[in-house]
């Protein structure tokens, strides 16, 4: 990806280093580490238990002397150039249909974070979180996305942004609100459902960016767009479930499948319309 001559975003808030104290919701941090391991064999999305998980106690963060590589340095760079990428093309977007976008903050941590939506650890990987409309991210999530999700490159690290972005959006636009409410009337399996077509929106939203991006700045090289597609489909919901346990359940999918994740991100990249991305109204994800 051709990504070194271009802008930097000023969103960035970088708090590796930080240590989160207080016990964070009920039970302590190690309550939490529970409820997301038990989320991510279940095919849960885990910040759907951090939002819906009470008892939250105050947190308490502490700054401990860290020091970073040239490597994790430039790859914070990189975040910060793909952000902005993404709030050009976003903003222009908005713009067009007579809105204004507000653009996120990435929050880059390290082991755990303390988020409007409650306590988070690092291997429960990156999230974006609505009631501070912020993107979490551990930056360490790329070498697990690269060597167990078999998932590296570039343009992979820039796909999982794009697509917390586009949970962003969907904030933005009232998607996120109109869905919680219907799977707070709806039951456990009506809820996966639409919870799956909400992150294959983020996908097409993703794929979108990518589009807007390569078309105005020429940001793609040879085998980028690969990577994304692999990416996409090392976090399909059938993928993590064989990983974990050796079998699939489709009904409690809660992103999609490997070959969904793929169509909808190639979806957004071919047309470069938002509009394309309906994913609550198509006959087929």
């Amino acid at each position: 990806m051709r990504w070194e001559r271009g802008r930097r975003s000023d969103n960035i808030e970088d708090r590796r280093g930080m240590r989160v104290g207080g016990k964070g919701l009920v039970g302590g941090g190690i309550g939490t580490i529970v409820l997301v391991l038990v989320a991510l064999y279940f095919g849960v999305d885990p910040s759907v238990v951090l939002n819906q998980a009470g008892g939250l106690a105050p947190q308490t963060t502490e700054q401990q002397p860290a020091t970073f590589s040239p490597e994790e340095e430039r790859l914070k760079e990189f975040m910060s150039v793909v952000l902005a990428d993404t709030e050009d093309v976003w903003g222009a977007l908005f713009q067009r249909s007579g809105q204004t976008y507000q653009q996120p903050q990435l929050v880059l941590f390290s082991g755990a974070v303390q988020s409007a939506c409650g306590h988070a650890e690092a291997a429960m990987g990156p999230f974006y979180c609505p009631g501070d409309q912020k993107l979490y991210l551990d930056m360490s999530f790329f070498n697990d996305l690269a060597q167990r999700h078999d998932a590296p490159g570039d343009f992979a690290q820039a796909y999982v942004v794009a697509h917390e972005v586009g949970h962003h959006v969907q904030t933005l636009l009232g998607v996120s609100k109109e869905v919680h409410a219907a799977r707070q009337r709806a039951s456990e399996a009506e809820g996966n459902a639409l919870q799956v077509r909400m992150e294959l929106q983020a996908d097409c939203f993703a794929g979108v960016w990518a589009h807007h991006a390569n078309q105005q700045r020429q940001i793609l090289e040879p085998g980028d767009t690969e990577e994304a597609l692999a990416a996409a489909a090392g976090v399909g919901d059938d993928r993590l479930q064989k990983q974990a346990r050796g079998y699939v359940v489709p009904e409690s999918f809660t992103h999609g499948s490997s070959e969904q994740r793929m169509r909808w991100f190639r979806l957004g990249m071919q047309s470069g319309d938002p509009a394309q991305c309906d994913t609550f109204k198509a006959a087929r994800l």
